[in-house]
């Protein structure tokens, strides 16, 4: 009820007795479309470019279990004991000497480790958002984002992004629209680097006139940076949190460039956001692992991480090399955007052809992606995939493409005889021309 008594018990389903009783926000929640290929994708038979997971049989794994032994052995009893809730100094300290690397300039006292960023965006998003408020994206954005904000019930206003990322003007453009209809925009959410999905980096020229806009009208910037080091090239470039750290909420990760399996994450924020994203993280788990914290902190001390990222990169870089050459071999008549780092490339099928009504007839041919309509909050992406190069073996991106392939040219003869299927398709800016390297 909404007059402030309590709800009564309802009779819910058959399936579930506890329907009515659950709060208004947890109707939203729904499946990620990546989670829901895991069980499928796994199937070694099948040729995965669905999910983003690192390379880890590239880490030095004898190192790592002789650095976590002797972690155990000698401060066991701490490892394994509760900690802080804004995450230990000792990680908190190398975390700060990582960021420098891309001009964020923090103090250890401005970090607070999470479980993962996820868990950042998460309690940044509720310390924020009422429902109903506006969150702005990029479109395409981060599914792992779309169903935080989602959870809140904030409603997502997507901006288009081009080949050189995020566009300045249709940033502004949607944020006078809000400011018109008297929409509260809590902040703006950016995937700037090696952007997920869609592989674009926000174009250097860009960075500040995107911050300056958003400094102008007063809005936050959640700036979601979990590749940022794994430029092909070696090179890095300026965070937003530098140009502008009293506007900026920085989000880190280790598990792109160490491991996802410790769960470590890390935001960066100014002086009041940063005590309150404490006090939420506190209540949501009491304080992050200490056994993951320290054995992160006694990586960076004791091994080469700098060239372990090295090492990530150049696997990366001929992963999607080899991604690249096979859709130019066996999609010729489809265009993608060409990464310069990161995981993932983002697919423009020809007209008429739907990547979710394709996916199972493509798991069929034993090849697994994920369609572009995952990562839109409105229903956008049915002509859309995106595709991860960043874990099967070149040999297995070629053959997972040419099955691909397979299928768009059977569902292409369908759409020939029978008309187009889907529907709603919507092009978005970010539609590159074909066969682009």
């Amino acid at each position: 009820m909404t007059d402030g008594r309590p709800r009564s018990p309802g009779r819910g389903t058959r399936l579930d007795p506890w329907f009515d009783s659950y709060a208004e926000r947890a109707h939203g929640m729904r499946a990620s479309e990546i989670r829901a290929l895991f069980a499928v994708a796994s199937r070694p038979e099948v040729v995965s470019l669905a999910g983003g997971m690192p390379f880890i049989a590239g880490l030095p794994m004898g190192t790592i279990a002789e650095a976590t032994e002797r972690l155990l052995r000698e401060r066991g009893a701490q490892a394994l004991q509760y900690g802080s809730g804004q995450g230990e100094p000792e990680l908190r300290e190398p975390i700060v000497e990582v960021m420098d690397l891309e001009g964020v300039e923090a103090h250890p006292d401005d970090v607070v480790v999470t479980t993962g960023s996820q868990q950042a965006l998460d309690i940044v998003t509720r310390i924020f958002v009422d429902p109903g408020d506006v969150v702005i994206a990029e479109a395409p954005s981060y599914v792992g984002a779309l169903g935080v904000f989602r959870s809140y019930q904030a409603d997502v206003v997507h901006v288009p992004m081009d080949e050189g990322g995020l566009i300045p003007e249709a940033l502004e453009e949607a944020l006078l629209a809000m400011r018109a209809a008297r929409r509260r925009v809590k902040f703006i959410y950016t995937v700037p680097n090696f952007h997920n999905p869609a592989g674009v980096s926000l174009a250097a020229e860009r960075r500040a006139a995107v911050v300056e806009v958003a400094a102008r009208y007063g809005v936050l910037i959640l700036e979601d940076n979990p590749y940022g080091l794994l430029g092909f090239d070696g090179e890095t470039t300026p965070a937003l949190q530098g140009l502008n750290p009293d506007g900026v909420v920085y989000l880190g990760s280790f598990s792109k460039t160490f491991a996802p399996g410790y769960r470590v994450g890390w935001a960066v924020a100014p002086h009041a956001v940063r005590e309150r994203l404490v006090l939420a993280a506190e209540s949501s788990i009491l304080c992050p692992s200490m056994m993951s914290q320290l054995s992160i902190a006694t990586y960076l001390q004791t091994c080469d991480w700098r060239g372990q990222i090295k090492i990530y990169r150049e696997t990366y870089r001929e992963r999607r090399d080899a991604m690249l050459s096979a859709l130019a071999e066996f999609l010729p008549d489809c265009s993608w955007t060409v990464p310069e780092g990161g995981f993932y490339t983002w697919v423009t099928f020809p007209d008429g052809l739907d990547a979710k009504d394709m996916l199972p007839r493509a798991v069929t041919a034993r090849v697994a992606y994920v369609p572009g309509t995952a990562f839109y909050a409105d229903g956008q992406g049915s002509g859309y995939a995106r595709l991860s190069y960043c874990y099967p073996t070149p040999e297995r991106i070629r053959e997972g493409v040419r099955r691909l392939a397979g299928v768009v040219t059977g569902e292409r003869e369908l759409v020939e005889m029978f008309g187009t299927g889907g529907g709603g398709r919507i092009r978005g800016v970010l539609n590159p021309k074909p066969n682009q390297e």
